[in-house]
């Protein structure tokens, strides 16, 4: 997935999923831009990828049919179809996935059709879109990630957290709950445009914790950069395998939020930091509010 589009001469055709993940992430930073459109819709929507005809994924990843057809060979695939079965048979394999994608495409096929005046509309929309995103968050986080998470906060000497624009109740939420979990605390608000200051004591012995989702803010990949640079540990809370967030992540929570007519919820971030914040305030035998 070179500018050039082409797979690298010897490389193997991904049989799995994971394969399939693994190679596009090891050349997503040479990709086109097009081509760098493509694979996040890829990684991001497995379900509409396998389910839907061509015509479909091309048009909710914003491309040409020609696109898709162009990524699937630069992976060494003789077509889209070839890329689309491998991820459907995993997705038809796991029950509980496919539940979720067919209830999200249902959903996404009905909302918007009303009209959104007229009495709870948009509440019912917004309180079943974020249903869905609540259960994906669910099954797709799972206690390991959980108790990595909940160790990483222990053992930070102390926590920085930055979460700029759509993020900044999450991150704003989490700094204060986990200072009245008894943890020591920073939280980065760029208060002045001093972001920049805010992060600069950060250490070896701190954690990072950085909650961005698209567009990503430029202040929350600065400071993940910046924590890098100073030998922090970083985890990062972010929307998709291609976050900018991800690059050089000590780890990495992935959160699908729901959208409803172009506005995106806050739901699963919340009730994702939240839950966290309760397991390490159990953890460490402190009560937080």
């Amino acid at each position: 997935m070179a500018k050039a589009e082409k797979i690298e001469a010897g490389a193997a055709v991904p049989q799995t999923v994971e394969a399939l993940r693994a190679e596009i992430m090891r050349q997503y930073d040479l990709a086109s831009r097009r081509m760098k459109q493509v694979a996040s819709f890829v990684l991001d929507k497995p379900e509409d990828v396998a389910f839907e005809t061509l015509a479909v994924v091309a048009d909710r990843a914003g491309v040409q049919p020609s696109a898709i057809v162009r990524f699937a060979k630069s992976l060494g695939f003789p077509g889209a179809s070839q890329m689309q079965k491998i991820i459907r048979d995993e997705l038809l394999a796991s029950h509980i996935t496919l539940a979720y994608g067919e209830r999200a495409r249902a959903f996404t096929e009905n909302a918007g059709s009303s009209d959104p005046s007229g009495g709870n509309v948009v509440l019912d929309e917004f309180a079943e879109a974020d249903i869905l995103a609540l259960s994906h968050l669910k099954q797709s986080i799972t206690a390991a990630q959980v108790e990595q998470v909940v160790s990483a906060i222990h053992a930070a000497g102390t926590v920085y957290i930055a979460g700029f624009r759509r993020a900044f109740p999450a991150a704003s939420y989490l700094a204060y709950a986990l200072q009245r979990a008894g943890k020591r605390t920073c939280f980065i608000d760029g208060t002045g445009g001093l972001w920049a200051n805010q992060i600069r004591g950060i250490t070896p012995d701190d954690l990072m914790i950085g909650i961005s989702f698209r567009p990503y803010a430029e202040e929350t990949v600065r400071c993940h950069g910046m924590a890098l640079e100073q030998g922090a540990k970083v985890l990062s809370i972010t929307d998709s395998s291609v976050s900018p967030l991800v690059k050089g992540a000590h780890q990495t929570v992935l959160v699908r939020e729901a959208e409803v007519r172009s506005f995106r919820s806050l739901t699963a971030t919340m009730c994702l930091v939240q839950s966290l914040v309760v397991a390490y305030a159990f953890a460490t035998q402190t009560g937080a509010e």
